[in-house]
């Protein structure tokens, strides 16, 4: 049986959503106050951060396991959908900041004026930006939930955005004591690779999810395959097709041959299935299809062999 744990995610993600509040809140007020490109474009991208939170509890709250006569099959995968929204807003902050670095480039701008004070800021900012991805992703794991680990993976890239930022204000602020105006350029230098790493969080997060949401193979046919031969009164099974998430969410279907005449043997032998099939990969719902002994077919899966076509030996 598939576990609900939208408490726990929601949880973590009322806190997260306050510490990245706060983190918005001081790069916003430090970048307005510098006119630092840079810090700017790190807190439109810890805006994302928040947008996320609210994003994932609002998913999390339609996310059950608990089917129903609408959703005969759960409704877990609103958070897929709902970490694909995750990865939209990166395409978005990453837009943004290319765009800002682009026309400073073109027209220039005001320079950046940073104190030793501001730059303590940052780095507060920094270390609460490190708690609440290792907390994500320490809770996502636990829980198995793809909106908080695909949370933490933004924030581990809002991390190195920060770090880019800190890297460059830091420069610009030793610029400012030794008279090397030269090294105004930093903020806009460094805007680029926070684009780059913006959009590779955005990547990463539609790369572990879109699979789910595509009803990709979960699990190999041919493993399917060796575990239920060996289950004692199975002559074959075919026609095996498996999706969701391994550990999380399994639906798993299949033909079954089966040495028996009757319905009480038949049903005996796939209960056995079931059961095997569950000790390695619960939770798991499984719908098995049995036929006679007589009847032969060299399909593993869907598009194993389709010029191989069943048949019943009459």
């Amino acid at each position: 049986m598939t576990k609900d744990n939208r408490s726990q995610v929601r949880r973590v993600l009322l806190i997260t959503l306050l510490l990245n509040l706060l983190v918005m809140g001081l790069k916003a007020v430090v970048g307005v106050i510098t006119g630092s490109l840079s810090l700017q474009a790190d807190a439109l991208h810890s805006v994302t951060d928040s947008a996320n939170n609210v994003l994932g509890l609002v998913a999390s709250h339609f996310s059950s396991p608990t089917p129903d006569r609408r959703h005969p099959y759960g409704h877990q995968k609103y958070e897929g959908v709902a970490a694909l929204g995750i990865a939209a807003f990166l395409a978005i902050a990453c837009f943004e900041i290319l765009q800002g670095a682009i026309e400073k480039i073109w027209h220039g701008g005001d320079p950046v004026n940073i104190s030793g004070e501001q730059l303590w800021i940052l780095l507060i900012v920094l270390g609460i930006n490190i708690f609440v991805a290792f907390y994500e992703r320490k809770i996502g794991k636990e829980v198995d939930s793809p909106i908080l680990i695909a949370d933490a993976y933004h924030t581990m890239s809002d991390i190195w955005v920060t770090i880019m930022v800190l890297l460059g204000l830091i420069g610009i602020w030793q610029g400012q004591q030794f008279n090397l105006p030269q090294l105004q350029w930093l903020d806009v230098i460094f805007a680029f690779p926070v684009a780059i790493l913006v959009f590779y969080s955005g990547w990463q997060v539609v790369r572990s999810n879109l699979p789910w949401l595509v009803d990709e193979m979960a699990i190999a046919p041919e493993k399917i395959y060796e575990i239920v031969m060996t289950v004692p009164g199975v002559i074959n099974c075919h026609d095996i097709a498996s999706r969701g998430i391994v550990g999380r969410q399994l639906f798993l279907e299949m033909h079954l041959i089966v040495e028996a005449k009757d319905v009480e043997n038949s049903h005996r032998i796939t209960e056995e299935v079931e059961k095997t099939l569950k000790e390695k990969f619960d939770p798991i719902r499984i719908l098995i299809h049995v036929e006679p002994p007589n009847y032969e077919s060299s399909n593993i899966s869907f598009g194993s062999d389709n010029n191989n076509k069943s048949k019943t030996n009459l």
